[in-house]
């Protein structure tokens, strides 16, 4: 790899230029109509709290007039008083007009689902997982769910995973070559690619206690790497909430250092830029793969992350110095730390950037191409539904983007629904801002 030399100025003037070109790369946006509700819910936080209090309850309602009873009532506490607000609560309350009221919500929260949601069942999804390999987008199948309550759901989960593991091998090997999507500098990339999440796998998940969940969730996911091993596919390790860190964490690399898995299956986890600790867990993970003897290097995906709110308000009921970084623009610097490290540690590592920042994606391209790594030695990943036009534009540029599509039904995928759309309105977010109309440029300066 041939590493060049960047000023801080040109390399600014570098990730405004592709910046301002993966913007105008993506296709026309398809979900006009849910952005603007998106922008009038970034603009007033309980026009907000009540999008989100409607999509929780809407599983669990008899039919459209209890669905829009609910709307009345939340949209009742919102106190700006916009006409948009006064006539959706005066449809809802009005007797006559309930019922079409609830039947209008209803197909919006599916309409949202569907946005999100590639399909309930890993069967279902194939359709739309081979249209976006075909169109040029690498994808990785999270399946949706919380964290469990019984080890009865814990196995549920671990079956579920591995069923998808065996319908998904079926599926992938009818789907076209795609070069770019099968390989990088280092070797084989699979196709099938599974997201999997410890925390479905136990219901002992305790700070205090890793090890009890550690214990409980092992056998589960070590089936799962064998099935993955067996089939050539992938097995992305999710990371949630900071209780469960080190839980995963730790059965991660313990398990990926066990003698069987020298030689695979490909594996992967997750580092997340908000945590204030992110680089001290990154040298801890790195220090692990120079000791290992695996042959597939194990990928790192950096996210952002998606529990400020829990991280933020469980420390203040504790009393304890907040775990996240309190400020957007720090944790968007930690991120482009991290960025740069990663990329630097290939091969050792496999870099996969997750972010729909344009800034973001455009300064991890950038450093990668300096580092000198080739088009195929780096991943864009992003969200279906969230990030659909982005990763159109880095495949437009002649890179791999990876779509990450969630599979489920929607009463289980309520909890990610709502992590969604909350991420999509955050006043700070990317996405609201261009939505609301913020200059491109100003988007892309250095954080």
């Amino acid at each position: 790899m041939e590493r060049t030399a960047l000023t801080s100025a040109d390399r600014e003037q570098e990730i405004l230029v592709l910046g301002r070109r993966l913007a105008g790369g993506g296709r026309p946006l398809r979900h006009v109509a849910h952005d603007r509700g998106m922008a009038l819910a970034a603009r007033d936080p309980q026009v907000r709290a009540a999008l989100f209090r409607l999509v929780d309850v809407a599983p669990a309602c008899a039919g459209p007039a209890e669905l829009a009873a609910h709307l009345d009532g939340f949209l009742s506490q919102v106190r700006q008083r916009t006409p948009l607000v006064r006539s959706a609560q005066r449809a809802a309350s009005a007797p006559a007009l309930r019922g079409a009221t609830g039947r209008v919500a209803a197909a919006a929260v599916h309409g949202m689902a569907r946005r999100f949601i590639a399909g309930e069942s890993p069967a279902q999804a194939t359709r739309e997982l081979r249209r976006l390999w075909s169109g040029g987008a690498a994808v990785s199948v999270d399946l949706l769910g919380e964290a469990t309550v019984t080890r009865a759901e814990g196995r549920a989960y671990a079956a579920r995973c591995d069923e998808a593991l065996r319908a998904l091998a079926v599926a992938a090997a009818t789907w076209p070559p795609r070069p770019l999507l099968e390989a990088d500098a280092i070797g084989p990339l699979p196709r099938v690619n599974l997201s999997v999440k410890v925390t479905a796998l136990t219901p002992l998940v305790r700070a205090e206690a890793p090890e009890r969940g550690r214990a409980d969730a092992a056998p589960h996911l070590r089936a799962l790497l064998r099935r993955a091993r067996e089939l050539g596919a992938h097995v992305q390790i999710d990371m949630e909430s900071l209780d469960a860190r080190e839980l995963v964490l730790e059965l991660a690399l313990e398990l990926l250092s066990e003698p069987e898995f020298a030689a695979g299956p490909s594996a992967g986890i997750v580092l997340q830029a908000y945590l204030v600790d992110a680089e001290q867990t990154l040298d801890r993970v790195l220090d692990w793969a120079r000791a290992s003897d695996r042959a597939p290097p194990l990928t790192i995906r950096l996210v952002k992350g998606a529990y400020w709110d829990h991280e933020t308000i469980e420390a203040e009921q504790h009393g304890w110095p907040p775990p996240v970084w309190t400020e957007k623009a720090e944790s968007d610097r930690c991120f482009e730390r991290l960025t740069c490290r990663l990329v630097d540690a290939f091969p050792l590592v496999r870099p996969a950037i997750g972010s729909h920042n344009l800034r973001s994606v455009a300064h991890a391209i950038v450093a990668a191409r300096h580092a000198g790594l080739r088009p195929a030695d780096i991943e864009l990943q992003v969200l279906r539904g969230l990030g659909d036009d982005l990763a159109h534009a880095v495949a437009a540029e002649g890179l791999r983007p990876r779509v990450y599509a969630p599979v489920g039904d929607l009463l289980a995928g309520m909890a990610y629904l709502v992590r969604r759309l909350l991420e999509n309105s955050s006043n700070d977010s990317f996405l609201a801002s261009r939505t609301t109309g913020t200059d491109l440029d100003r988007l892309l300066r250095a954080p």
